[in-house]
């Protein structure tokens, strides 16, 4: 049970703008929808990843637009270090509550009109850690502006989270037989 819970983080979807649906990943921008695909080609090849990439370096991010009225409306995306006490299940009203977020930017691409199906943004991610990823795209015919949140983390490998769970259930399975050992002593002693 307890390897259970410890999985489960790593089992929900990720939490803000990007869900699995299906086989893929996609971002939600209000009524807007994109397919999200990150990729770490000097690592990884050409791995999608999603929520959690595993290395740091260059890192391809890909926004390939379902909403066709996506390309025709200024879209930004912006990098921040996540120092929310939310982690991954950070929002935009926790993001917001930061203040100014250009101290806490590591990359923006600045609002632009692609007129392509898709936003394309490369970043060479110098340190491991959480980040949160922020899309913001406007409306087509007014003033309105729509954000997606994405907090995802890098140079975090998956197997970290097994190997943890699977100590933390040995020594659970230790303790539980030491403990089994140590009553049938004091039962044996005492008869």
């Amino acid at each position: 049970m307890v390897i259970t819970l410890l999985l489960l983080p790593s089992l929900l979807p990720a939490a803000g703008g990007v869900v699995m649906e299906g086989e893929q990943c996609t971002m939600h921008i209000d009524f807007y929808s994109t397919r999200f695909t990150a990729y770490q080609p000097n690592s990884q090849g050409s791995q999608e990843f999603c929520d959690e990439l595993p290395d740091t370096g260059l890192t391809l991010f890909a926004l390939d637009y379902l909403h066709p009225s996506l390309k025709l409306v200024p879209v930004d995306f912006r990098i921040i270090r996540n120092t929310t006490d939310q982690g991954r299940f950070a929002l935009w009203e926790d993001v917001a509550k930061l203040g100014d977020l250009q101290a806490l930017t590591v990359f923006y691409k600045g609002p632009a009109i692609e007129g392509d199906a898709s936003l394309q943004v490369e970043y060479e991610f110098a340190e491991p850690g959480a980040y949160i990823g922020i899309v913001t795209a406007g409306h087509p015919s007014s003033d309105q502006v729509y954000r997606s949140v994405f907090p995802f983390e890098v140079g975090k490998p998956r197997y970290q989270a097994a190997l943890l769970a699977l100590a933390i259930g040995g020594l659970l399975l230790l303790y539980g037989w030491r403990r089994q050992v140590g009553i049938r002593q004091t039962q044996g002693t005492s008869s």
